[in-house]
Formats: C-alpha cells, structure tokens, sequence
C-alpha cells in the first residue's frame, strides 16, 4: 500500500513538473516575439543591408540571451520570485532585482524611467505597423476601403483609431494586469509566425530551382518549430485567455472573406455600363413632398421646373395646417406665374392623413405613380432645412432623412431621390 502511494505520488509529481516546464516554456516564448521586426525592416538599413539586419539580429538575440542568464542567476541569489499583480505594493521581477542591488536610490528610478520609455516606444509600434496592416487588406478587399485612406496627417487614421479604442478596452477588461495580457499576444505572435512560415514554404515549393531547397527546408523547419510552441501556447494558456483569439481570430477572417465577396459582388453588378440611347431618355416624373409653402418649397419647385414638366407636390393634411391657405397661396404663386410663362402647370396633390401619420401616405402615392407609369423615372426632390449649427436640428423635424431612408430601404432602381437643402438666412 505504501509503495503503491509512493508510485502514485511520484506520477503526478512527474504530470506537474512536465506540465510546470510547459508553462514556463509558453512564457518564455513570449520574450522572443519582437525580434522579427528586424526582417520586416530590413529595406530600411544602411547598405549592404542583408548583412547589417543580420548583425543587428544577432545582437538582439545576444543580448536577450544575456538578459535571461543574469536575471536567471540573479533571481534566485536575492530570493526574488514573481508577485501578485492583484495585491498592493506589487513590483515586477526587475524593479526588485534592481533594487536588491542598487537600492532605492536615483539609479534605480533611471532604470524604472529607461524601462518605461522602452515600453512605451515598443507599443508606439503596434500603432505605426497595424495601420499599414490594414491598408494592404483594404487594397485586397479583405476590409472596407476607409482603412487605406490617409487623414490629414498623411498616416492611416482610421487604423489608429480602431487599435486606439479596442487597446482601451482590452486594458479596461482585463484591469491592466498585463500577465493576463500574455496569452492573447502569445497566441496571435506564434500564430503570424506559423502562417508566415508555411507561406514561405509554399513559395519555395513552387520554384523549380534547386539551389533553394535548403531554405525550403529552413522555412519547414521553422514553420514545425513555431507549430510546437503555439501547441504548447494554447495548452497551457487556454484557459487564461488563449480561448479569445482561437475563437476571434477565425471570426475575423470569416467577416473578411466575407468582405471580399461583398465587393466582388458589387465590382460584377457594376463594372459592364449599358450603351446610352438619348432618343429613349424621358423626362422623369417629379414627386416634391411639402409642408407648406414657403421659401424651402420654393426652391425645390423651382429645381423641379428645371428637370420635368410633370410636377406634383404633396401636401400630408395631418389636421396641422391651413389646407385653404395653402391652395390658395398655391394658384397665386405657383398657377399664375407658371401659365404666364407658358410652362405645364405644376399640380398641388393634397392627401388627408386622419391618423397624423406623414410617411405611409406618401410612400403610397409613390406606389401608386409607380403603378400606372411601371418604366418611367420618379425623382422625389426632398426639401431640407440644413442650420449653422448642429444642435439646431433638434429644433426641427428629422422627416427628410427619415423619407429618404424609407425610399431607399424600397430599392426601386427607377426612383432617384434628390435633396435640395435651403441654408438658413439663404436669400
């Protein structure tokens, strides 16, 4: 019985430690992600430049090697072991090792100053290199075309903004504690490494050349390696977090594709015009919804006149307003000036609406235009009150936009709606 315990003691001792160095192993991969920055750069450095990215890349890679052994022998000397980032006075490992060995003195706020700006500038990367991300999927259709626009400071605005707003949440969810952090970078770094990886594998096997098998066999390599420790990433980091990205990550790419699909669709509807035939152009049938008679109306009548000699405004009697004056402003300024002029008088269509409702009536004469006259083209000239100010359209009703979004949400191909905004102190 004993031995049997012991046995079985010894096994699970055994499950913890292979599962403790697993865990160690995912943490330490994280310290390694930055370093392919250098091969993204290496256009940018002084001639030759392969050979100067390769020196730089060198001393990076030394450099961390030499940062883990120190910490490595340093930590244990002074008995420094991770804390809590949830309880009060929580340091990280380095600001203990530098004051276990310089004290709280100015060197140690140097450090603490150094490490900060070292921080800081590396997330400045993530906001000079995901806008340009974004600007070679929206080129490729994968995102919506504002993302490869340049602002007025000549960057990706619309990138940084995005990233700027998602980096606040994910700050405020997870409380700044940033181990929690870890996973998801860990997860989406390897993630990119492997794919990059299995891309340049694939582009090696489609050169005939044989001269470039070794670095086939180089990219295959790596792709196996980074394959392993993103395994080992989301084993041990599931739960902590890794989950997110394993479930965003194909979402993302789902709603891309998706993206590209739409556009594609949109580029076949359009891209074959019709030959134009001007001898079967008519003139459109014009539709102008009033509220009265005043200058707003006016103008729109007028830009009526201009397209069409088949003009109706419509008046919705809700019970607000003066049906007999409006007829009889209508003859005065509308009838008489139109039949001195030798035009096509234009007709004043007067629709009770016992229920005060403004938008069906409307939509229902148009239906009814549309009925009798199924081929020819309504315009709907919508007047519109446009203020200074912004929050002075408060002040007024919002049926303009909300009868345009109606008539668009009717998607018929032969009606246009034309709005015809009246500036205020407009003369």
């Amino acid at each position: 019985m004993h031995s049997l315990t012991k046995t079985q003691t010894n096994s699970v001792a055994e499950t913890l430690t292979f599962w403790m160095l697993l865990t160690a192993f995912a943490n330490g991969l994280t310290a390694m992600t930055g370093v392919e920055a250098v091969s993204n750069a290496v256009p940018l450095f002084r001639k030759p430049t392969i050979r100067n990215a390769q020196w730089t890349l060198t001393i990076i890679v030394g450099t961390l090697a030499l940062f883990l052994i120190v910490i490595g022998y340093l930590c244990p000397a002074y008995h420094i072991v991770a804390m809590d980032q949830n309880h009060s006075g929580y340091q990280t490992i380095l600001s203990q090792l530098v004051e276990a060995t310089t004290g709280k003195g100015i060197f140690y706020y140097i450090s603490i100053a150094s490490i900060f700006i070292v921080l800081a500038y590396s997330a400045q990367t993530s906001f000079s290199a995901f806008p340009r991300v974004c600007r070679f999927l929206a080129e490729d259709n994968y995102l919506p075309y504002f993302f490869a626009e340049r602002g007025r400071r000549l960057v990706f605005s619309v990138g940084i903004i995005i990233l700027a707003i998602f980096s606040a949440l994910i700050l405020i969810v997870f409380k700044g504690i940033t181990n929690n952090l870890i996973p998801l970078f860990a997860v989406g770094a390897f993630s990119a490494f492997l794919f990059s990886q299995i891309g340049m594998v694939r582009y090696w096997l489609r050169k005939e050349n044989q001269q470039f098998r070794y670095k086939l066999i180089v990219n295959a390599v790596g792709a196996a390696v980074t394959a392993i420790a993103l395994i080992i990433i989301i084993m041990t980091k599931f739960v902590e977090g890794a989950w997110i990205i394993i479930v965003l990550a194909p979402t993302l790419a789902f709603l891309m594709h998706r993206i590209k699909r739409h556009y594609r669709k949109i580029a076949q509807e359009i891209e074959n015009p019709i030959k134009i035939d001007p001898s079967a152009l008519k003139h459109p049938i014009v539709i102008i919804p009033i509220h009265g008679l005043d200058l707003i109306a006016e103008k729109a009548i007028q830009f009526g006149m201009l397209l069409s000699n088949d003009i109706t405004a419509v008046f919705i009697d809700a019970g607000y307003g003066n049906v007999e004056r409006l007829q009889q402003l209508w003859h005065e300024k509308i009838e008489i000036p139109a039949k001195e002029a030798g035009k096509k008088i234009p007709k004043l269509e007067i629709i009770k609406s016992p229920y005060r409702r403004i938008y069906k009536p409307l939509l229902n004469f148009v239906a009814q235009v549309r009925k009798g006259k199924k081929n020819r083209l309504i315009a709907l000239i919508i007047p519109e009150l446009v203020e200074p100010k912004w929050y002075e359209y408060l002040l007024h009703n919002i049926h303009a936009p909300g009868l345009r979004t109606l008539l668009f949400l009717k998607r018929d191909p032969n009606t246009i709606v034309i709005t015809i905004p009246w500036y205020r102190c407009e003369k």
